[in-house]
């Protein structure tokens, strides 16, 4: 028994180095056992393996916490297997309840179609297009009959349902949950089985639904998937996951000075967690230069630029990634401070000028983007963080009430935001 248990687990060494790389900044794989049994088979019978990961588009914009799944699809591209990069059109009209605390509003055709049409375009960023086949859960779940649901609903119950923590506290506080809601993980499980999945990707949050997957696999008479979780990525606060409503997040169609910048904000600490889950670098190399940082031979100040260098290379370019850096020095460094070499212009209209021709601080840093609204604006004003740039010389804007004559004006506004005011 021990022995067939230790042949179950044995893989050749190109293959450990393999499994290390698909396990690497994962939270579970589950089985681990049955992972091992399933790369040792393709190994052996030369047949990629078919490893799902599916995503609703519910928001048409992607930052680097979304990207964490991505590159893990990535991996097992490098390694020759099919990525079936899912997008749940049809799913996405009902929406997914996971860690909601109420029911979801759901979104019209129109809306699901837009935002499917800009995910793809953000995921071939990351993804290889040519070894990525794009799915669409529309194909079979829009033909089922009623009875065909009927089937899968019987298939589990009730009880199995509230076993998920989101649903389980609804119940318990008495808010509601409709049933369909209920079928949202019974139709993201027949995925896997529409699909065959070998294996399936999903953040923390998505663990019971790629559990429902592999029950249902088994029952469609198929050999159960994989699940694969990955970690919710900490936002650049280093406490809560990262989030656009929270404002601690990198979006990957931000300005590669504005990903450089927030980049190079975050903690020494959470550096090395970034590096392990979004970074091209093998874990032998992270070691290697987390090693050279702590032994002085590396300021931790440049493997940060190193990692911002190569996340903006990769939504854009190498040149660019060398110029936001170049910008950023320019910006940051003392010996080198000054005004970046590209600035946005925002001219204010006329409708939005007092009628003796001068616009208020406040209303000019909102209008131009600098600030979201005058409130925000005021409180930046008064915590010192808003300067007028004159040549070499910086001076701080202190009036909350001051007025800007005709004129063009350089505004920063914090480190990072710049913009060039014409009145």
């Amino acid at each position: 028994m021990s022995s067939e248990k230790e042949k179950e687990i044995h893989l050749p060494a190109e293959l450990e180095k393999a499994y290390q790389e698909i396990a690497r900044g994962a939270e579970e794989i589950l089985p681990e056992k049955e992972l091992k049994q399933k790369l040792l088979k393709s190994y052996k019978g030369k047949k990629p393996l078919r490893v799902k990961a599916g995503f609703d588009p519910t928001a048409p914009d992607l930052h680097l916490g979304h990207t964490v799944l991505l590159q893990k699809m990535r991996t097992f591209q490098k390694l020759g297997h099919t990525v079936l990069f899912l997008i749940g059109d049809y799913t996405a009209l009902i929406g997914d309840p996971t860690g909601k605390s109420e029911t979801r509003p759901r979104l019209t055709p129109e809306e699901v179609e837009q935002n499917a049409k800009t995910y793809k375009e953000q995921v071939f960023k990351i993804l290889d297009p040519e070894k990525t086949e794009v799915v669409f859960n529309s194909k079979w779940l829009a033909p089922l009959r009623l009875e065909d649901v009927l089937s899968l609903t019987a298939k589990y119950t009730v009880a199995r349902m509230l076993e998920r923590d989101d649903f389980q506290k609804r119940y318990k506080s008495g808010t509601p949950i409709s049933i369909v809601e209920f079928l949202y993980p019974l139709m993201q499980g027949y995925d896997s089985v529409a699909l065959q999945a070998d294996i399936e990707l999903g953040g923390t949050d998505q663990k019971f639904n790629l559990l429902v997957g592999r029950d249902l696999q088994g029952q469609y008479g198929q050999d159960p998937q994989v699940i694969l979780t990955m970690p919710l990525l900490v936002g650049l606060d280093g406490v809560k996951k990262m989030s656009k409503s929270l404002g601690n997040y990198v979006g990957i169609q931000e300005p590669p000075i504005e990903i450089f910048g927030k980049l190079m904000s975050i903690s020494d600490d959470l550096m090395w967690e970034y590096y392990r889950l979004l970074s091209d670098l093998n874990l032998d190399e992270i070691q290697n230069l987390k090693e050279k940082v702590e032994s002085g031979q590396v300021h931790p100040k440049q493997a940060k630029e190193n990692f911002a260098m190569e996340i903006i290379a990769r939504f854009y370019s190498q040149d660019e990634a060398q110029k936001a850096k170049q910008e950023w020095e320019k910006i940051h460094r003392p010996d080198k401070r000054g005004i970046p070499d590209h600035i946005e212009e925002y001219k204010v209209p006329d409708d939005a000028k007092n009628p003796d021709g001068t616009v208020g601080l406040l209303n000019a840093l909102r209008l131009s983007g600098l600030c979201p609204s005058n409130s925000e604006a005021r409180r930046i004003v008064l915590g010192n963080g808003v300067h007028l740039l004159e040549g070499d010389n910086e001076m701080q804007l202190k009036d909350p009430k001051m007025t800007l004559a005709a004129g063009e004006y350089i505004v920063r506004v914090g480190k990072r935001k710049f913009r060039k005011i014409i009145v």
